[in-house]
């Protein structure tokens, strides 16, 4: 009987240390951010067309998209960095009538372009509209490496948790606070947003040729993390 009632007595102690210590703890979020500019774009563009016969649409696609890769790889473009994005045929149909009719086919090939020179990205798109492409899909911009900016991120989240706890801790009352864990969350990297791309027209100041004139984009790199801090 003396052995169950000090066992619980001790049961006891230790919840109560448990809360004490559980009421002494903060744990926080922190958020940080690096911006480096993008040192690869990936260009997506290529080529639609209409025709009443299935093949002959197909085959002007596929025709056009041959020159496109010509026209790239012969100004120094590798070859290994052009692959096909997607492709597709369908029929365009007329609803007029009291009855459906097809009146044509849409063939639809696209190429993914990656650029690893930023100064050379309007030049890839010129070539290829040259070339006869009709379609400009977007621009994506990365970089190849991104540790760097990962690590400058994760210092900066860390600092942001601790700058939250501090002001969590004033508050509460309570007094200089250590580290009792560290979480890292997430970590994305992503377009900042800040890229443009125009075909500017001849004659005006960016472009007097009428070329396309592209931006690179700053690239995000994000990290979050969860720390507990405990008061000394």
């Amino acid at each position: 009987m003396r052995k169950i009632t000090a066992l619980l007595l001790a049961l006891v102690l230790c919840l109560g240390l448990s809360a004490a210590f559980a009421e002494q703890t903060i744990t926080v979020t922190g958020s940080g951010e690096t911006l480096v500019t993008a040192d690869t774009a990936v260009i997506s563009l290529g080529i639609t067309v209409r025709d009443k016969d299935v093949l002959a649409a197909q085959s002007g696609a596929n025709t056009v998209i041959a020159m496109i890769r010509d026209a790239l790889t012969g100004a120094g473009f590798s070859k290994e960095d052009i692959s096909t994005g997607y492709i597709s045929l369908y029929a365009v149909y007329d609803y007029s009538g009291e009855v459906e009719s097809i009146t044509s086919y849409s063939a639809s090939s696209t190429l993914a372009i990656k650029v690893t020179d930023m100064d050379r990205v309007g030049e890839a798109i010129d070539l290829a509209f040259a070339a006869g492409a009709n379609t400009l899909n977007g621009v994506t911009f990365g970089v190849s490496d991104e540790s760097a900016a990962r690590a400058e991120s994760l210092k900066a989240a860390v600092e942001d948790a601790k700058a939250k706890a501090a002001v969590l801790a004033e508050a509460a009352g309570l007094g200089e606070l250590e580290i009792v864990s560290v979480q890292e969350g997430s970590v994305t990297v992503f377009d900042s947003g800040t890229n443009n791309f125009s075909r500017k027209a001849s004659g005006e100041e960016a472009s007097m040729d009428g070329s396309t004139v592209v931006n690179a984009a700053k690239i995000c790199v994000s990290a979050n993390v969860t720390i507990t801090f405990k008061a000394k």
